[in-house]
């Protein structure tokens, strides 16, 4: 790409546009297509790009910090970070999973800054990632039973407990495989790690979560 078409201004970050399209129905050549116009300069292409993966991006850093105000900024750091990388993005990887290194830098740089304990509030909504709306900060509300709804609702708090009492590291590959649903070789992308340190790091976070989860359940 020639210097006359590189992106020079700052993304329009949070205007959903004319663009609607749903979480669930995410193509990567809808992407490539759309990348391919945003370095050329298209504005509106970059617009679509955040519009379709915002959700997911914001999600991802709250779940990491537990503050929602931290990661609004957050994720408007990303996506800055990334239409000022757009130049050097080669599609080597898929755009989300270069998408998804751009947060794990930023978090983890953000992380060392402050020195802060990621332990806090889980944010529930990720646990049903396909009625995710990537134009909204949470999903839609969808009708089921008092006690469906209520035993749901048990379970995500205590999910959330035990997820806060794992290091960053397993909980960050737990949330890209088990909620974000990326495959091992993504995850090792995102985290710069090999296939076997994630599935390792993946085995022992599940056998922790599944571990506390039935103290909890056993406890009198």
């Amino acid at each position: 790409m020639n210097k006359s078409s590189t992106p020079t201004s700052k993304p329009p970050i949070g205007s959903a546009g004319p663009v609607a399209l749903e979480a669930s129905r995410l193509d990567p050549d809808d992407d490539a297509r759309l990348v391919a116009l945003a370095q050329g300069g298209d504005m509106r292409s970059y617009d679509a790009l955040v519009t379709r993966h915002r959700g997911r991006i914001y999600a991802m850093i709250h779940n990491m910090i537990h503050h929602e105000a931290d990661a609004w900024d957050l994720a408007q750091e990303v996506f800055i970070k990334a239409w000022l990388g757009l130049p050097q993005y080669g599609a080597k990887a898929r755009f989300s999973t270069w998408l998804y290194r751009i947060t794990h830098n930023v978090v983890y740089d953000w992380s060392r800054k402050r020195k802060l304990d990621s332990a806090g509030e889980f944010n529930d909504e990720m646990f049903d990632q396909h009625r995710i709306d990537p134009a909204a900060l949470t999903a839609p509300g969808v009708a089921e039973a008092p006690d469906e709804a209520m035993a749901r609702a048990e379970l995500r708090v205590k999910l959330a407990v035990a997820l806060a009492k794992l290091s960053p590291e397993h909980r960050e590959v737990v949330l890209l495989k088990d909620v974000q649903g990326l495959a091992y070789k993504e995850i090792a992308e995102v985290m710069a790690s090999s296939i076997g340190t994630v599935m390792s790091r993946l085995f022992y976070a599940r056998q922790k979560l599944q571990s506390m989860l039935q103290d909890e359940y056993h406890a009198p």
